[in-house]
């Protein structure tokens, strides 16, 4: 397969940086109002869990899981950022025994949903005939309004916050510059219009089924989705940054992202699900100062 050339000085959208402030602006005119509940039925001697709800754009409540470490604080923290599906759930116990854990469920998503729930596959073409109405629009600023919450908890060490996640950890690093590292992979809003054309799997056919269906509005949905895409965003970014890749094709894919980053790192996934996760939480742990928890470990700050 020949992968298509695409120089890392790729222009950055008209109205780019317009668009971003009107974003941060609108969201600034909602208060967060968060609501707190602890879970007792997700808690354990090693973490309390709570559900958070949060008003995001627009006035959408959106959903998180958070989870809290025993013992004295100020622990380092990690916002896992949603994942493209319709549910967010909380992350190995072995990691919420080591941080402050947030889990987003962005509006849409079970537990976010009572005003819309999002459909899978069809997400990535919600409202996607303008930038304005695409539905990533406002995921990305859920995403902006958790991390708020995040760094605004009393019981987060600010000096160690890292972001994990597919394209929403390089989005959301870039408009909230609070994080010490950001974690990115399986990334699905990357060059999206030329990937759709290499990778015909879902959720990049969902791009395809919608151009078939409206070929005159190919442009259109080019627009909007330059607005998402994380090589936009990611010269915005100065701590470390750690990318996932599957192969050699893949790298050359990803040249592009990895050239506009800082300080940008290598992961060359194994496919070996416990090695490739231990040499994720690893390096999340070596960039916090902290020794990763193993299952059946105490923690160590």
């Amino acid at each position: 397969m020949k992968l298509p050339s695409q120089s890392s000085s790729a222009p950055v959208p008209e109205g780019f940086d317009e668009f971003w402030a009107e974003v941060d602006s609108d969201l600034a005119l909602h208060a967060a109002a968060p609501g707190v509940e602890k879970l007792r039925i997700r808690s354990s001697d090693y973490c309390t869990v709570y559900g958070v709800s949060l008003t995001s754009l627009g006035a959408y409540r959106i959903f998180a899981y958070y989870s809290v470490p025993t013992g004295t604080g100020p622990f380092p923290a990690l916002f896992c950022t949603p994942p493209y599906g319709s549910v967010a759930a909380l992350p190995d116990l072995s990691v919420r025994r080591t941080y402050v854990v947030l889990t987003l469920a962005h509006r849409g998503q079970r537990n976010a949903d009572l005003d819309w729930a999002a459909e899978f596959p069809g997400l990535l073409t919600d409202g996607i005939l303008s930038p304005r109405t695409f539905a990533f629009r406002g995921i990305v600023a859920d995403c902006c309004r958790a991390t708020e919450f995040l760094v605004g908890r009393p019981e987060v060490d600010l000096a160690r916050v890292a972001i994990t996640g597919n394209d929403l950890a390089i989005l959301t690093a870039s408009r909230r510059s609070v994080f010490k590292a950001v974690q990115s992979m399986d990334l699905i809003l990357y060059r999206a219009m030329e990937a759709r054309l290499l990778f015909r799997d879902y959720p990049l056919e969902e791009l395809n089924d919608y151009v078939r269906a409206h070929p005159d509005r190919e442009e259109s949905v080019g627009r909007s989705l330059s607005m998402v895409d994380p090589m936009h965003h990611a010269s915005r970014i100065s701590v470390p940054a750690h990318l996932t890749f599957s192969g050699e094709l893949d790298r050359k894919w990803l040249r592009p992202l990895f050239d506009r980053l800082a300080r940008p790192e290598w992961y060359r996934r194994t496919f070996h699900g416990a090695v490739d996760v231990a040499a994720c939480d690893d390096w999340l742990a070596d960039q916090l100062s902290v020794i990763a928890v193993r299952p059946f470990q105490r923690p160590m700050w």
